[in-house]
């Protein structure tokens, strides 16, 4: 992802040529503002993709408030986002790289789908998705559609029919389809992921891991607290390691954290 660190002054027309111009998965654009507003409600920053600009993404969270920090050493940022105030923690243990967990707003439990019609309108064939788990949308700011499927054989070597995932996707609700499977390349992973868009497919999708950690601890994949690895990209030959955990309070899946490292690969500047 990339982050233009002061977009004042830019239209919305230009933030979006700009992310088409840099063709990643998103683009952030940071608008400073006065110390004592960003204190209280955090720094402003605006997400967009190739095609629109979101109001919640994790991955382009959680970098964006890396290059914020930068070498402060500061324990957390707090990003102002269209879904509200985003903070990340920082975490630091000696010999090991930085750390960052960003707490994800409370989960929202949609619809549960029924199986025989995700399979139609994805183009898989019978005995696909794993039947032990619901297909589930659930949203921590943008709602994503978890999708368990069989096998890694299964989702590694997945085709998609872009056009009817679409289609059933703006009748139910989701924004994206979040394709997971319980076995893993990686024996300490929990789950593998994959996650295709417009844009292609997403090495690192963290607003959905956030939806995934949720769906986790309702389904007794994962333990209340329990902070597991979900590995993505690996399909891509861009692997990520995205790791989660989710808290129960009463009957309710809350506190949703989404973690993971970030390194900074190339620095420039745009001129007009």
């Amino acid at each position: 992802m990339a982050v233009f660190t002061d977009g004042r002054g830019l239209s919305d027309e230009e933030m979006q040529a700009l992310a088409r111009e840099m063709n990643l998965s998103e683009t952030t654009f940071v608008l400073p503002r006065e110390s004592s507003i960003e204190r209280e409600r955090g720094v402003r920053v605006r997400i967009f993709t190739v095609h629109e600009e979101l109001p919640f993404a994790g991955h382009p969270t959680l970098g964006t408030a890396f290059q914020l920090r930068g070498s402060t050493g500061a324990r957390e940022i707090a990003l102002d986002l269209d879904v509200g105030k985003v903070p990340i923690q920082f975490e630091e243990k000696p010999g090991q790289p930085v750390f960052g967990e960003m707490t994800q707003v409370d989960p929202k439990f949609g619809e549960r789908h029924d199986r025989e019609a995700v399979v139609r309108a994805c183009g898989f064939r019978d005995g696909d998705i794993d039947p032990s788990l619901p297909i589930e949308t659930i949203s921590t700011g943008m709602p994503f559609t978890v999708v368990p499927m069989r096998g890694l054989e299964i989702i590694r070597n997945l085709h998609l029919d872009m056009k009817g995932a679409d289609e059933y996707l703006r009748r139910s609700g989701g924004k994206f389809f979040y394709f997971v499977s319980r076995e893993t390349v990686d024996p300490t992973a929990r789950l593998h992921a994959r996650m295709i868009f417009y844009n292609g497919e997403d090495p690192a999708t963290g607003s959905a891991a956030g939806c995934a950690a949720a769906w986790m601890v309702a389904h007794g994949v994962a333990k209340p607290e329990e902070r597991v690895l979900i590995e993505q990209g690996l399909e891509m030959k861009r692997p990520s390691r995205i790791f989660v955990r989710a808290s129960r309070q009463d009957d309710r899946v809350v506190n949703v954290r989404v973690g993971g490292n970030v390194i900074e690969v190339l620095n420039g500047e745009v001129s007009f």
